[in-house]
C-alpha cells in the first residue's frame, strides 16, 4: 500500500461505445465497480436539453416524496428499523414510482382526515369550556338576580314605593325581539336589545382585547373573562396555547358588528351559547357525546397513520438508495453523446490501468443481462491531456493524504508527500508536544477512538467527526509524543529515572541531594567517577530545577531544530530529483536540483556539521567553545578568517577554529554558493530559448513526450520573457527561502520550550501549592484547577497549536521543494459515494 502511495496510479483515457438498450445496465454496473470517471461530452447543453432530463425529473419527484415520508416519520417519532433482508420485494423504477405515488396519496388523505378530526375535536373542547365557564357567569348572575327580586317584592308591600321592572322578564336575548318594561304609570314601553357574544381568546391578548373593545364601543359593553387552567389545543394552529373564556355584553346592532370584527382581528374563536338552562344542559350532553365519538375515531386514525408510516419506514432507506442511484445513473447518461442513428451512446473517461480487467468484465456482464445484440466496445484513447490523480488509500493513510490534498492535489505521477508525512508529521508534532504524561493522555483518547471506531462512526456531530477522521494520525502523534517525552525525560514536567539515577553527584558530599548541595548553584555538580559515560537515554534528570536548565535545554533544542530542518529540506530537494528523473527533465536536474542541494548544503548543511562536531568532539577537559553564531556571520563578512586574526596576525577568537583548514574550506563553500545562484538563474531559460529557435528553424513543433520542455511549456506558446521572469522568481524564492525556512524550523524549539514551561508552571504553582498547604479541601481544589488547566491549555490549545505548526512546516518548508500540487482528483462514478451522501 505504501508503494501505491509513492506515485499516483497509472491512468488511461478510454472510450465506450454502448448499445442504447444496454446503456442503463452498463452505467449501473460501472457504478458498482467505481473505477471510471466519465467526461461530460455534452457540456454545451443545458440540463433541460439533455436526453435523459425527464428521467432525472422523475427521480427528483420521487426523492421529494421520500423526503416527505421522512419528515412525517420524524414528526410521528416512529423508530426506523429496516428489515434484516432489505426491501420487502424489489421494485423497478416504474413500479416504485407508482408505489410511492399511491403511498403519498394515502398518507395525504389520512393526514387531511386527521387534521379535520383534530380541528373538530379542538373546537368541541373549546365549546365545552365555553359552556362550562359562561354557564358559571349566568348561574352567578341568576343567583344575584333572585336576591334582588326578593328585595323588590318586599318593597311592593309598602305604599309609595317605586315599582321596578320584574326580574323574570328576559333582559338577555340573542334574537331581535324587543324587550318590554313597565313604566311608572303602569304602561309598557319598548327598549333596544341587550345581546352577548361568547368565545375564547389568547390569555396574552386578553388585556389588549378588553381595551380595544372599550374604545370601539365607547364604553357601551361589559366584558367578563375566565382563565382556563392549563393549555388548550388551538383548532387553527394545532398547538397548545393558554386561553381565556370571554363573554361580551352589548346593546345595539352596530356594537355587535364592531365586536365581531374585533374578535376576528385578535384571532378569538366565537361559539354559540344558549341562555336557557335546559338548552345548555342539552348542548353540553351533545358535546360530550361527540367528543367521545371523535376520540375513538382519532385513535383509529392515528393507528392507521402509524401503520402506513411504519410500512414506509421499513423500506425508506432502501428506496432512498435505489432512487438516488437511479438519479446518478441518469445524470451520468446525460454526459454521454448519442450518435446520429440513436442506436448507441459514446462515453469517454479516465480509469486506472489496473482496473481495466474489472471494467471489461462489468461491461460484458451488462451486455449479457440486458440481452443486447451488440457488445459494448472498450478501447483506449491516446491524448496529451493531463490525467487525474488517484491514490489508493485505507483508513490509516487516508488522513495523511487529506493533509497533503488540503495543500493541493498532486500532479499526475508526481512524488506523493503523504508517504513521508505518515512519519514526519507526527514526529515534528511530538518534538513540540514532548511529554510522557501528556502523550499517554492523548494515547488513551486515540486508543478509545480506534477501538470503538465502528460504534463511533455513526455519531452525527461535525466537530467530533473531524477528530474521529484523524484518529490514526492522533494515535501516531501520541506515540511519538511518548517517545519524545522519554527523550526529554519529562512526565507532566517532572523528571524521571527510567534509565537509572543521574550520572552526576555533589562534589563535596556525594550522599547529598542536588537541592542541598552547596556548590550545585555555584561551581556545579560533577560527574560520578563510577559512571564516566553519558546518561543512557535522553536528558539527564540532574538538569531539572537547576539555574542552568533553561540555558542548556534552549541550546540543545535550538540546535536540534536546525538539524531537523536542514535534514527535512534536503530530503525535499532530493525528492525533486526523483520527479526530474521520472519526467526525464535533465535540464531541471542540472540547473535546479544540483545548485539547490549544493547551496543548502554549503550554508546550513555546514552549520549542522559544526553543531554535531561541537557536540561529539569535545571532552570535559578540552571542550569546544566555538561560537557558531560568530562563525557563520564572519563566514560571509570575512571569508577565510575564522579565528578573527587582525593585521598583526593575532587571533581574536581562536576558539572558533574547530579543525585544520577551516578557513579555506569556508571560503570554498562561499564560492560554491555564489556560483549556484547564476546557475539556477540563467542557463535554463537560455537553453529553452535555443531549443525553441532550433525547432522554429526546422519548420515544425516537436511533440515528443520525452522532451524536456514538457514540464515548462505545458503546451503553451513559448515566451522567453515569461520563462526568464519565472526562473528569476523561483531562484530568489529558493535563496531567501533557504534562510527563512531554516529559521522557521526554530518553532520546534520555541513551542517545545513553551509547552515544558507551561507544564512546569501548572505543576509547581497550582498542584504543588495545594500539597504544600496540606489542607485536603485545598488539595482537591488545586488538583481540579491543575486538571482543567492541563486539559484546556496543554491538551487542547497546545496540541492544536503544535498541529498547525507541524502542518505549516510540511506545506511551506518541506513540500515546496519538490511538490507542484496543481493536479486534479480522480472522481469516479461510484455508488459508494451516493450512499455516503445519503448518510451524511
Amino acid at each position: 500500500m505504501v508503494m501505491d502511495l509513492f506515485r499516483s496510479e497509472e491512468m488511461m483515457l478510454a472510450q465506450l461505445i454502448i448499445p442504447a438498450d444496454a446503456a442503463h445496465e452498463t452505467i449501473t454496473l460501472l457504478g458498482q465497480v467505481g473505477m471510471f470517471q466519465f467526461k461530460d461530452l455534452n457540456a454545451d447543453k443545458s440540463a433541460f436539453q439533455r436526453t435523459y432530463a425527464n428521467q432525472v425529473k422523475r427521480c427528483d419527484e420521487m426523492l421529494r416524496k421520500l423526503r416527505f415520508f421522512s419528515d412525517q416519520i420524524t414528526k410521528s417519532d416512529i423508530m426506523v428499523s429496516p428489515k434484516a433482508g432489505g426491501m420487502s420485494r424489489p421494485y423497478d423504477l416504474d413500479e416504485l414510482e407508482a408505489k410511492l405515488e399511491e403511498l403519498e396519496a394515502e398518507l395525504l388523505e389520512v393526514n387531511s382526515n386527521q387534521e379535520k378530526l383534530s380541528r373538530s375535536h379542538s373546537e368541541l373542547v373549546e365549546l365545552q369550556l365555553v359552556l362550562e365557564k359562561a354557564g358559571g357567569f349566568f348561574e352567578e348572575a341568576m343567583t344575584g338576580a333572585s336576591t334582588i327580586q326578593d328585595e323588590l317584592r318586599m318593597r311592593e308591600s309598602y305604599p309609595g314605593e317605586d315599582r321596578s321592572p320584574m326580574i323574570e322578564q328576559p333582559l338577555l336575548n340573542s334574537g331581535d325581539i324587543e324587550l318590554q318594561e313597565v313604566s311608572e304609570a303602569g304602561g309598557m314601553r319598548s327598549m333596544n336589545q341587550l345581546g352577548f357574544v361568547t368565545g375564547l381568546v389568547l390569555t396574552e391578548k386578553a388585556a389588549s382585547f378588553e381595551r380595544v373593545l372599550f374604545r370601539a364601543t365607547r364604553g357601551n359593553m361589559f366584558l367578563k373573562l375566565a382563565h382556563i387552567e392549563g393549555k388548550v389545543n388551538d383548532p387553527a394552529l394545532g398547538t397548545k396555547l393558554e386561553k381565556s373564556v370571554f363573554v361580551v355584553f352589548f346593546a345595539g346592532e352596530r356594537a355587535r358588528s364592531k365586536i365581531l370584527k374585533l374578535c376576528e382581528a385578535v384571532g378569538a374563536n366565537r361559539y354559540p351559547f344558549p341562555e336557557d338552562r335546559s338548552r345548555q344542559r342539552q348542548m353540553n350532553a351533545e358535546v360530550n357525546a361527540r367528543l367521545r365519538e371523535l376520540f375513538v375515531t382519532l385513535e383509529a386514525g392515528i393507528r392507521q397513520r402509524e401503520t402506513v408510516l411504519g410500512q414506509i419506514a421499513q423500506n425508506l432507506a432502501d428506496w432512498n438508495l435505489q432512487v438516488s442511484r437511479e438519479k446518478a445513473v441518469y445524470h451520468t447518461l446525460n454526459k454521454l453523446s448519442i450518435d446520429v442513428t440513436r442506436k448507441c451512446l459514446i462515453a469517454e473517461g479516465w480509469c486506472p490501468t489496473v482496473a481495466r480487467r474489472r471494467l471489461v468484465d462489468a461491461i460484458d456482464r451488462a451486455t449479457y443481462q440486458s440481452s443486447a445484440q451488440v457488445n459494448t466496445i472498450f478501447k483506449e484513447l491516446h491524448t496529451k491531456e493531463a490525467p487525474p490523480t488517484f491514490f489508493q488509500t485505507n483508513k490509516v493513510t487516508e488522513v495523511f493524504q487529506d493533509i497533503v490534498d488540503a495543500y493541493g492535489v498532486a500532479r499526475y505521477r508526481e512524488i506523493n508527500p503523504a508517504v513521508y508525512t505518515i512519519v514526519t508529521f507526527p514526529f515534528l508534532f511530538a518534538v513540540m508536544f514532548g511529554d510522557l504524561g501528556h502523550g499517554l493522555m492523548m494515547l488513551m483518547v486515540a486508543a478509545f477512538l480506534v477501538i470503538y471506531e465502528k460504534k463511533l462512526s455513526n455519531v452525527n456531530n461535525e466537530i467530533f467527526n473531524m477528530v474521529f477522521a484523524g484518529r490514526y494520525c492522533i494515535l501516531l502523534m501520541s506515540l511519538f509524543s511518548v517517545y519524545t517525552g522519554i527523550l526529554y525525560n519529562e512526565f507532566f514536567s517532572m523528571p524521571m529515572t527510567l534509565f537509572g539515577r543521574s550520572h552526576f553527584i555533589c562534589g563535596s558530599d556525594p550522599s547529598l541531594p542536588f537541592s542541598r548541595c552547596p556548590e550545585a548553584s555555584q561551581t556545579g555538580v560533577v560527574m560520578d567517577p563510577s559512571m564516566d559515560t553519558p546518561y543512557p537515554f535522553g536528558l539527564d534528570p540532574v538538569w531539572h530545577g537547576t539555574k542552568t536548565e533553561l540555558q542548556f535545554t534552549n541550546s540543545m533544542k535550538m540546535k536540534m531544530s536546525v538539524i531537523m530542518g536542514v535534514v527535512q529540506m534536503s530530503a525535499g530537494i532530493c525528492l525533486s530529483l526523483l520527479n526530474h528523473l521520472h519526467a526525464r527533465d535533465r535540464l531541471s536536474l542540472y540547473f535546479e536540483f544540483i545548485p539547490q542541494i549544493l547551496f543548502l548544503s554549503a550554508m546550513f548543511g555546514y552549520l549542522s556539521v559544526l553543531i554535531m562536531m561541537k557536540w561529539t568532539m569535545g571532552t570535559r577537559e578540552t571542550p569546544i567553545k566555538a561560537d557558531l553564531y560568530h562563525v557563520m556571520i564572519y563566514m560571509f563578512l570575512q571569508p577565510g578568517n575564522v579565528d578573527c586574526t587582525d593585521e598583526n596576525g593575532v587571533a581574536g577568537c581562536p576558539e572558533n577554529l574547530m579543525f585544520a583548514g577551516q578557513g579555506g574550506f569556508q571560503l570554498f563553500l562561499v564560492l560554491v554558493m555564489f556560483v549556484c545562484v547564476p546557475c539556477m538563474l540563467f542557463p535554463k531559460p537560455l537553453i529553452l530559448k535555443k531549443r525553441h529557435e532550433a525547432r522554429l528553424a526546422q519548420g515544425f513543433m516537436h511533440l515528443d513526450d520525452d522532451d524536456d520542455e514538457n514540464d515548462h511549456g505545458h503546451g503553451e506558446e513559448f515566451v522567453f520573457s515569461d520563462v526568464l521572469v519565472h526562473q528569476i522568481i523561483h531562484t530568489i524564492e529558493f535563496v531567501l527561502g533557504a534562510v527563512s525556512n531554516t529559521a522557521s524550523y526554530l518553532r520546534l524549539w520555541a513551542l517545545s520550550l513553551a509547552h515544558a514551561q507551561l507544564s512546569a508552571v501548572f505543576w509547581e504553582r497550582i498542584l504543588m501549592l495545594g500539597v504544600q498547604i496540606g489542607n485536603p479541601l485545598v488539595m482537591v481544589v488545586c488538583f481540579f484547577m491543575w486538571a482543567m488547566a492541563t486539559l484546556g491549555v496543554l491538551m487542547a490549545m497546545e496540541s492544536l497549536s503544535a498541529f498547525l505548526h507541524a502542518l505549516r512546516l510540511h506545506w511551506v518548508e518541506f513540500m515546496n521543494k519538490f511538490y507542484h500540487g496543481d493536479g486534479y482528483k480522480f472522481v469516479p462514478f461510484d455508488f459508494v459515494d451516493v450512499g455516503k451522501e445519503l448518510t451524511a
